[in-house]
């Protein structure tokens, strides 16, 4: 690859994703450790004084924003404030921004799948963080590609993944919504898509803009327990006997969760040629490596 490649987040899962599918394929990226306090204002403007790569990928938050249970409004508000900045400086710089969002920008209110071009209206403070990020991303720097992903999965500890299953380890039964929907995309699979977007990109190919991804198939909260646990009981054969069907309505974060998050993935083919993949079969490694860890 002739562009060089600056990756903020590393150390988190997608981050850990990217890395070790770009090694296979011969991409390298230049990863910092983030200062003591996090990634802020200051110091990106510092690190990118320093470093002027041709392209940035920006997962410095990715844990809260698609991984924690909550993230506190200050928390997110400096996220902002340091997303804006990065923005400003990759346009100042010349340099190709890369950054994730998330289907809770959407929310939930219709039934069929949300395009790009459908209107953005978040439900909760991250959701509303979210929004803010991809303005101020779209305002700053023209030449930047935002991938809006699905419901993400990989092994992070207090990631989604584990908090459920550590809540089926304990309980006889849990409860989930079979009234809410979603693209379930293991975090191999988002990596795949930032490498093969990385690619095009290299090729100086202009194709800014929003994009969305999630895994083949679309389900419910429901199925994907179900099959979280079927996998799961390879490594714990005494998980929860049962996941029970329960409405989006009657679920505690209902007034922050979309209750249909499924994305339409036609653009991202049509554009850069990708096409999904199924989510069930990249479930077992993501376990895999969860039980591995733990």
């Amino acid at each position: 690859m002739r562009m060089r490649l600056l990756l903020l987040g590393g150390g988190n899962a997608l981050g850990q994703a990217l890395l070790h599918q770009g090694a296979e394929e011969d991409i390298g990226f230049l990863a910092p450790r983030p200062p003591d306090g996090g990634w802020d204002a200051a110091s990106l403007t510092r690190l990118l004084d320093d470093t002027r790569p041709d392209a940035l990928i920006n997962l410095a938050y990715y844990f809260d924003w698609f991984q924690a249970e909550a993230v506190s409004e200050e928390r997110l508000a400096t996220q902002e404030r340091a997303v804006e900045r990065l923005a400003e400086l990759c346009q100042h710089h010349g340099i190709i921004l890369l950054q994730p969002s998330s289907y809770r920008v959407f929310d939930g209110a219709r039934a069929t799948a949300y395009s790009e071009k459908d209107e953005q209206i978040p439900l909760g403070l991250r959701g509303q963080a979210l929004w803010r990020v991809e303005q101020s991303v779209r305002a700053a720097c023209p030449r930047h590609v935002l991938v809006r992903f699905g419901w993400l999965l990989d092994e992070s500890p207090g990631g989604l993944i584990d908090r459920f299953l550590k809540r089926a380890e304990r309980h006889a039964e849990l409860r989930l919504a079979d009234d809410r929907r979603g693209n379930p995309t293991p975090v191999d699979d988002a990596a795949r898509v930032l490498i093969a977007v990385l690619k095009q990109l290299d090729c100086e190919a202009p194709l800014w803009g929003t994009y969305h991804y999630g895994g083949h198939e679309a389900t419910t909260a429901l199925a994907l327990g179900q099959a979280i646990i079927e996998v799961g009981r390879t490594y714990r054969p005494a998980l929860v006997d049962e996941v029970l069907p329960q409405p989006h309505a009657a679920r505690p974060d209902a007034a922050e969760e979309p209750q249909h998050a499924v994305l339409a993935c036609r653009k991202i083919l049509n554009t850069f040629g990708i096409k999904p993949r199924a989510w069930r079969a990249g479930l077992p490694a993501v376990l895999e490596r969860y039980y591995r860890h733990a």
